[in-house]
């Protein structure tokens, strides 16, 4: 595909105006600040969230086998307490 002189021309002075005007300082600024405003944020990425999530999800399915295991021997404590009786 060739390429035509003049339009190539207006991308140069179009992104030298760009990179010149105060458009470029404002994005520079804005990234800058919100740099800093994430950062005293103190985010997690989204890798440690999912980490986290399967964490929880396992200690939940361990909370509740462990609730089970004593309703059972609730129960068996409660049938022995009864036969003696």
């Amino acid at each position: 595909m060739q390429t035509n002189p003049w339009l190539d021309a207006l991308q140069k002075n179009v992104s030298e105006l760009i990179a010149k005007s105060p458009a470029a300082d404002v994005e520079r600024n804005v990234r800058g600040f919100m740099g800093q405003a994430f950062t005293k944020m103190d985010l997690v990425t989204r890798e440690e969230f999912d980490i986290q999530a399967d964490m929880l999800a396992q200690a939940m399915t361990r909370a509740n086998n462990l609730e089970k295991q004593l309703q059972a021997l609730e129960q068996r404590l409660t049938a022995m307490e009864n036969s003696k009786g």
